[in-house]
């Protein structure tokens, strides 16, 4: 299992995927500030430009595209991605 970080790479879209992959690994951190940024009500655009690092004002279609596609994956992982998470780390020894 890869370790999650703050600066990794953010792509212009998350993965679509019924598995968990190596990009799921190193953007939890990511997957989580969204979810946590969407329950607070916080503005997309402040959520992309902080969080995703893309400002919004000068590349609004990617900041959007770019948030959408990251809150939909954080979501996904907290229905089914997250056990996949926790069986990586187990599999690989972890614990």
């Amino acid at each position: 299992m890869r370790r999650p970080y703050f600066d990794a790479p953010i792509a212009d879209e998350a993965p679509i995927s019924d598995q968990l992959t190596p990009y799921d690994e190193i953007h939890a951190i990511h997957y989580l500030i969204l979810l946590d940024a969407e329950h607070d009500n916080v503005p997309w655009e402040d959520v992309a430009r902080e969080a995703l690092l893309i400002d919004p004002a000068k590349e609004p279609a990617r900041a959007r595209r770019a948030y959408e596609t990251h809150l939909a994956r954080a979501r996904w992982m907290t229905n089914s991605g997250w056990r996949q998470l926790l069986q990586a780390k187990y599999v690989e020894g972890g614990a």
